[in-house]
């Protein structure tokens, strides 16, 4: 069994064209989602629980008797930590930790406290910060379960000092993931609801009597989850719209060429549409790699996913050179950026746009994932270049702090009379002009 995935060099003439082709992705609006989806937020603003309720019995099969029915108790979380094996549960904790002692950190240091300042007349200015009162976190279910998805989106809401968290995952079937629920108890979930789909967005964002409306919905899903938030966005906030998962590799050819392999299908596996590239000098160790991908395949349970994946949206890149790779690498700007070399550092000041950057060759992708610390919800499709990873700071909101002196009314006035009169605003400039002593 074969991999047939595209290798590029840049040193030829198409290769920009080439490149550009690989890197293509446009996400088509399926306008009858979009038409499923604009109905059912209608219908869950209109009817509330009793909407979300059918909705629910229809989709996920799930036969409840009443709206209130959807809420999962304490206990039940409670129920599902004590039922996982010690060691599952010793890795979850420890992920749980890792996860919040780093959020912890980026709080100190993201700019998450107020602050003001004290000018010469009196004149008082500064900035309030404050966490969002209720954020709605989104998890996938049906065909896998993310309790990493519930770390990543819950803790730093927790550790911003969010005062509520609702929690909305379906459950196909009644099927319970155990590790997820745990997940949602150690991240500090206040209140989980087994729903999903447009209704678990529609309901987080227009509230009913049994589900709370929210400041903010973050988390991923499916084709219908995110056509609902983008649809909703305005009515709360939304944390992104993320495409198919994405990892470039900058390797120098010295590392083993099987975990290179094996970072590639990492990400692969994701779905048919995830994109894996490698970028290296030494066009020998690209075929070693490409030799390793093809004996490893075959022990891949989800191989027919990762032949998908590579064969149509991956790519292996001979380059100059390592510089040249930092600068593709940037024309890129990918979701995850390992950097594979003996010097990783050297090239890591290079790069300017990436969602996260993995250096020197143990640092695995899927390390960060699930328990390095770090946020793995992260800009893709090239948005690396203008947005960040999920993090603390995307559950706090800023005010300005103005206090100005009876003396600072008098200089500030002045400034801003002229500017209201030269943009034909004369109420500004007379309200300005009241706090004067002397007025025209």
């Amino acid at each position: 069994m074969a991999i047939k995935i595209r290798k590029l060099d840049s040193s030829d003439a198409g290769f920009k064209t080439a490149l550009a082709a690989v890197l293509k992705f446009e996400e088509s609006e399926n306008e009858a989602i979009e038409r499923s989806v604009a109905q059912i937020l209608a219908d869950v603003k209109l009817r509330g629980d009793s909407a979300v309720l059918e909705y629910t019995r229809r989709f996920d099969r799930l036969d409840v008797a009443s709206a209130a029915s959807l809420e999962l108790p304490t206990t039940r979380l409670r129920a599902a930590l004590d039922a996982l094996d010690t060691s599952r549960r010793a890795a979850l904790e420890a992920a749980v930790g890792r996860v919040r002692i780093y959020h912890d950190k980026q709080k100190i240091e993201c700019g998450s406290h107020s602050w003001q300042y004290t000018e010469r007349d009196g004149t008082v200015l500064g900035q309030k910060v404050t966490p969002l009162d209720r954020v709605g976190v989104y998890v996938p279910g049906g065909k896998a379960s993310y309790p990493s998805s519930v770390l990543m989106n819950a803790i730093p809401a927790r550790v911003a000092g969010v005062r509520e968290i609702v929690m909305v995952v379906p459950m196909p079937d009644g099927v319970v993931n155990n590790l997820v629920l745990a997940a949602a108890l150690l991240s500090g979930v206040d209140r989980v609801f087994r729903i999903g789909g447009a209704q678990a967005i529609g309901a987080l964002a227009y509230g009913t009597n049994i589900i709370p409306a929210v400041d903010k919905i973050s988390g991923p899903g499916n084709a219908y989850v995110s056509a609902a938030k983008k649809r909703v966005f305005g009515t709360v906030g939304i944390d992104m719209i993320a495409g198919p998962s994405e990892i470039l590799v900058l390797c120098d050819g010295t590392t083993d060429p099987y975990w290179i392999a094996m970072d590639l299908f990492s990400q692969a596996e994701h779905d048919e549409l995830a994109q894996p590239i490698l970028l290296c000098p030494d066009a020998m160790f690209i075929n070693r790699v490409e030799t390793a991908m093809n004996r490893l395949i075959l022990a891949m349970p989800r191989r027919d996913v990762i032949i998908h994946s590579l064969q149509n949206r991956g790519a292996l890149i001979k380059v100059r050179d390592m510089d040249e790779a930092c600068e593709i690498a940037n024309d890129i700007a990918p979701e995850h950026l390992e950097v594979s070399a003996n010097k990783p550092h050297k090239w890591a000041q290079y790069i300017r746009h990436a969602g996260a950057i993995f250096l020197g060759r143990h640092t695995s992708e899927s390390l960060g994932d699930y328990c390095a610390g770090p946020n793995h919800v992260l800009p893709t499709s090239g948005t690396a270049r203008f947005s960040s990873p999920l993090g603390v700071y995307d559950f706090l909101k800023r005010s300005s702090i103005i206090e100005v002196s009876h003396e600072g009314a008098q200089t500030l006035g002045k400034i801003a009379v002229e500017l209201a009169h030269g943009e034909g605003l004369q109420a500004h400039a007379f309200s300005a002009e009241y706090r004067m002593k002397t007025r025209n």
